[in-house]
């Protein structure tokens, strides 16, 4: 049988193409080739690491081979300059140095975030990072409005800050050199069912109410003093104003909030300046949709509606606005909301916060006493933080942060820093990877912006979509049969043509052929989802995605679902494997690696408790619970970690005496008590010296409602010190029965011997008699009288014989 050259050519063709693929498959899988990228463009976005050759090979080759990994192309003799694989580059376009000082003659050039420009050029793939330096300078003006609600119940609240312009002026001048004070107030819709709308009170609504019988109508919000530094004009309004009275328990304090925020020229706030808005309640404010209570159906439209008079005009005629329009619009204007309010609802408003970011929130005494004492602890814990946000960001850019703080320790996942002292520099590395290509001509930037601030950084995107060889596109060229365009090494053939030179007419087939269209012997052609023409597979349309590959074996539709999404959403389908997002892992990509949510107050990974998996704390010390682990009273170091709480709230000593790291650590409630009860069996009892070498005593425990509160004693227990006559006189004293005491057993001894000494005399004595009384050679001695007697005979005897 002879073969003619066509043959030949089709058949050498069929196995270059098997002997590829079958190459591939013992070293693994080639995400280029698999692609089936018919185009350098399509090439480009299949993976970062691939990259077209547009070199004319010696030899006819595929359109696949074309697309491969840069060194597999290198060994098959494409040429450097030949390759289309371009790289994502950052291009720093403004950047000037951060400034250390806010006020002064340069106040309207500080610099606070390093860049202020850049250029991102983007492969889709391609990941690229740049660093932020963020400062908080020293000295920044503040501008200050106080926005206080004027319900009745606020009466006494009222006439305790009637001089608090003056005070707190003094308070602020400590922080800054710069300060402005505003007013403004508010108490609720004037319709019904928020406020009293019969006859009777229509000006006065407290009538007949005994306590206050007058009082001033209801309203919105009213803008009483614009932003000034001069502060006795704020203690002149305060005196001026009166309370009013709502029917209802909620106050209109959202509406008021954000006529404050877009209202910039009635308020007054200085684009150089740190915004701060004090909101002082104590009641739950209304939200959207309360309003259709009074019929009010249109929603907020977030614009400032002020009449002449500075009074809300558009109280009567929309709803109240919602959390999500009310972040939007302080953040739009660097604006930190400070909620200053009763004990009672703390926890209610704590949750707004991390609803509306930029806000914080304090305990507010019930007659305001504590007011000037909140706004400097709100003001330095705000200016201890630095945090990060996106603004405009594209739908195929995806970021991640890693915060360096002042640890110096890189910390994944994380946009904010904590615990900074004014003239703290920190810095963040963004990582921007693009998913797609937009249309052609399309222009993406997005902002990111420190909060409250008004520096920012822009960054505008470009996207390396395009190849270069297409500029070289050579119309019916004789590379491709005169019947096509060749560019970038391929040809695009004309209606009608198939092949890499455009050599066959749609619908020639051949038995003889069909192998280069098996993946290998025995399998079904193009796997049974699409047709052989030509030596190709051109594979069929699905309605539940592409199907693609040289075999028509990949598909972008059969990976791993999670709750019925494919790849969660954070990843795209390969082939039948999810390609997840950045920041995003496992086999559907639905795990999370953004530890963000799991770090605790006090900056730890899920406290040192336990351990962050796709985004949530898994607790592994016996005893913890909590979104971060942060509960656990069974803990060994529970009792010293709120130990530190116990000295730094009451007694303003220990550690965290540092009133920013207090508040911001600490923020269990805590009851003092006279007396401490100690047989709760869900208490722990903990207990501690102090320096005064006193014992402190206090219990720990957590409520049902996910609260945890400390009940401690209001003093240390501490011994009554001695009297000094008294030890003086104990010492005396206790020399002296020493000493008696000493004496009598001295005496005693004595005693005792002598007694034994007279007694062993006697003894003796009573023994010497009885032996002379019986002793033979004993005899009696001769008194005197007998001796003289004796002698005067012997004299006279003697004198006679004389004579």
């Amino acid at each position: 049988m002879m073969w003619n050259p066509w043959q030949l050519y089709r058949t050498a063709l069929g196995c270059m193409i098997l002997e590829i693929f079958i190459h591939n498959d013992a070293q693994g899988l080639n995400v280029c080739m698999s692609g089936s990228a018919m185009s350098c463009e399509e090439c480009l976005i299949i993976h970062p690491s691939c990259a077209w050759c547009a070199q004319e090979f010696g030899s006819v080759r595929t359109l696949t081979s074309r697309c491969d990994l840069r060194q597999n192309l290198q060994k098959r003799g494409c040429e450097a300059h030949h390759m289309e694989s371009p790289s994502s580059s950052t291009t720093v376009v403004k950047s000037e140095p951060l400034s250390s000082k806010g006020s002064g003659p340069t106040q309207y050039d500080v610099i606070q975030i390093m860049p202020q420009k850049i250029s991102l050029s983007l492969r889709p793939g391609d990941q690229t990072s740049f660093k932020v330096q963020v400062r908080q300078v020293e000295d920044y003006p503040v501008d200050l409005y106080y926005l206080m609600d004027l319900s009745l119940s606020m009466k006494d609240d009222l006439d305790t800050i009637r001089n608090l312009g003056t005070k707190l002026a003094d308070e602020m001048r400590k922080l800054t050199s710069n300060f402005r004070l505003g007013f403004g107030s508010f108490v609720d819709k004037n319709m019904s069912p928020f406020s009293y709308t019969a006859h009777k009170y229509q000006d006065n609504p407290c009538n007949g109410y005994k306590l206050f019988p007058s009082c001033v109508p209801s309203f919105g919000f009213r803008h009483l003093l614009s932003l000034t530094d001069k502060v006795d004009r704020f203690n002149e309004e305060v005196q001026k104003q009166m309370v009013s009275r709502n029917r209802d328990a909620p106050e209109g304090g959202f509406d008021a909030i954000l006529q404050a925020a877009v209202c910039k020229e009635r308020i007054g706030w200085r684009k150089e300046a740190f915004h701060l808005l004090v909101f002082a309640t104590d009641d739950v404010p209304h939200l959207a949709l309360d309003g259709k209570l009074g019929g009010l159906v249109q929603p907020h439209d977030g614009e400032c509606h002020m009449n002449e008079k500075n009074e809300y005009s558009g109280s009567t005629k929309m709803d109240y606005p919602s959390l999500a329009l009310l972040g939007e619009k302080l953040a739009a204007n660097n604006i930190y909301l400070i909620f200053a309010v009763t004990k009672r609802l703390y926890v209610i408003y704590k949750n707004f916060t991390a609803l509306i970011p930029g806000t914080t929130v304090e305990i507010l005494d019930q007659d305001s006493k504590n007011i000037i004492q909140l706004i400097v602890n709100a003001y330095n814990n705000i200016r201890s933080k630095v945090e990060l946000t996106v603004w405009d960001q594209p739908e195929d850019l995806s970021l991640s942060f890693t915060a360096t703080c002042q640890d110096g320790q890189p910390l994944p996942g994380l946009r904010k820093c904590a615990d900074l002292k004014i003239g703290d520099t920190v810095s963040f590395n963004v990582s921007v990877d693009a998913r797609g290509c937009p249309a052609p001509g399309t222009q993406q930037s997005f902002t990111i912006k420190p909060v409250g601030f008004k520096d920012r950084l822009e960054v505008s995107v470009d996207y390396r979509c395009d190849c270069g060889c297409t500029d070289q596109t050579q119309a019916n060229s004789t590379h491709c049969s005169s019947i096509g365009q060749y560019t970038c090494g391929i040809c695009r053939c004309d209606p009608g043509y198939l092949g890499a030179r455009c050599e066959c007419q749609e619908g020639e087939a051949g038995s003889m052929y069909l192998s280069a269209c098996r993946q290998a012997e025995g399998m079904q052609i193009c796997g049974g989802r699409g047709e052989c023409s030509c030596n190709q597979c051109f594979c069929y349309e699905s309605e539940f995605g592409k199907i693609y590959g040289t075999f028509c074996e990949c598909d972008d539709f059969s990976c791993a679902r999670h709750k019925g999404i494919l790849c969660s959403g954070h990843g795209e389908c390969h082939c039948g494997e999810c390609k997840c997002h950045a920041g995003y892992i496992g086999d559907n990509c639905n795990c999370s690696t953004d530890t963000s949510s799991c770090v605790s107050d006090d900056g730890q990974i899920c406290s040192g408790r336990g351990s962050c998996a796709c985004g949530r704390c898994q607790c592994t010390e016996p005893g913890a619970f909590g979104d971060t682990c942060e509960k656990c009273p069974t803990c060994p170091d529970a009792c010293g970690t709120k130990r530190e709480c116990i000295e730094c709230r009451l007694f303003s000593s220990g550690r965290l005496s540092d009133n920013q790291t207090c508040q911001r650590l600490c923020k269990d409630e805590i009851i003092t008590v006279e007396t401490l009860k100690t047989d709760d069996p869900n208490a722990v009892l903990c207990l501690y010296k102090t320096e005064n070498e006193c014992v402190m005593k206090f219990t720990y425990s957590e409520h049902a409602n996910g609260m945890s509160v400390l009940t401690a004693l209001k003093e240390p227990e501490c011994g009554a010190a001695p009297d000094a006559m008294t030890v003086l006189l104990a010492v005396v004293g206790s020399i002296l029965l020493v000493g008696i005491v000493l004496l009598a057993i001295w005496k005693l001894v004595i005693t005792v011997h002598d007694r034994r000494e007279f007694a062993r005399f006697q003894s003796a004595r009573s023994r010497a008699r009885y032996e002379m009384a019986s002793n033979p050679l004993y005899k009696q001695p001769i008194s005197n009288d007998y001796v003289e007697t004796d002698f005067s005979m012997y004299s006279k005897s003697y004198n006679g014989a004389a004579h």
